[in-house]
């Protein structure tokens, strides 16, 4: 979201506490506190939390961080990311955003079926001013682990690139209101959406059976690649066509990061791996 944390915070706590409606009580048990470390999430840290992104000065910057568990990864997650950009520092900055993110296990989609997904993804952005959003398959670990087990990831993520592997922070400082890459379901807004003619012009130049595509209020629109999520094993089966034809569409507004870090080595080769990767339905 090109948007300052001010304007968004209210509509993100919002759609926490829709995401929290959804998953089940107790979810999330931990977050992680402003000076670091990781606290308990009881009635004192969610009022803390509360305080947090609507009440306390955001001078730069404000990050949460929900988890499900303290002491290991956990599938039910929930980070945010919000930027004054009204601030100094990002006065020259067109690519930073306010961010955020919900996870669910897999077990969550077999359990309730991808239209029970869909619906909640649509309830958790109706009344986010998102540019560009998505919801995939997910490789899910904090920050501070993905060094450990790249290797892993890196196999995982070449075989199967419908398997998405993200680092919101980093992400959020580059993104703008470009795309990120190609998604079972891929959310544009504006300017995105106009960049790309329109919704009616995608579903003109994107005939495929298994889209759909469905207006949203203030312009904007989602597009389902399929009926249930697919990391794509690559081994088996062929990368289904409606996935490069829509990077076909999205490569020009493609994002490039600066930053490797995550599963990349840090150097040039890093940062071109990288691209790669982003770009991966690229034809």
């Amino acid at each position: 979201m090109r948007r300052s944390h001010q304007e968004v915070a209210p509509l993100v706590w919002r759609a926490l506490q829709t995401y929290l409606d959804a998953i089940p009580p107790g979810a999330l048990s931990g977050y992680v506190a402003c000076e670091g470390g990781l606290l308990p999430l009881d009635d004192e840290g969610w009022e803390d939390i509360r305080q947090d992104m609507l009440e306390r000065p955001c001078p730069v910057s404000r990050s949460v961080y929900l988890r499900e568990h303290i002491d290991q990864v956990g599938s039910y997650n929930f980070e945010y990311y919000g930027r004054r950009l009204d601030a100094p520092i990002f006065a020259r900055d067109e690519y930073s955003t306010s961010a955020v993110s919900f996870t669910l296990p897999t077990g969550y989609l077999m359990e309730h079926g991808p239209a029970r997904i869909r619906a909640l993804a649509l309830e958790l952005a109706r009344e986010l001013p998102f540019s560009f959003g998505y919801a995939s398959p997910v490789l899910v670990a904090p920050n501070y682990w993905w060094y450990a087990a790249r290797g892993a990831v890196r196999a995982l993520r070449d075989r199967y690139p419908g398997l998405d592997v993200y680092d919101l922070e980093e992400t959020s400082r580059r993104l703008g209101s470009r795309a990120r890459g190609v998604y079972w379901l891929t959310f544009l807004g504006q300017p995105l959406l106009g960049h790309l003619g329109g919704l009616e012009s995608l579903r003109q130049r994107l005939p495929f059976s298994e889209m759909s595509f469905q207006a949203l209020d203030g312009e904007r629109a989602l597009l389902s690649l399929s009926e249930w999520p697919d990391a794509i094993d690559t081994e088996q089966e062929p990368i289904p066509p409606q996935f490069p034809a829509l990077a076909r569409l999205l490569e020009p507004f493609m994002y490039e990061q600066e930053v490797s870090g995550w599963f990349f080595h840090d150097d040039q080769e890093g940062l071109e791996d990288m691209r790669r990767w982003i770009r991966r339905f690229c034809p």
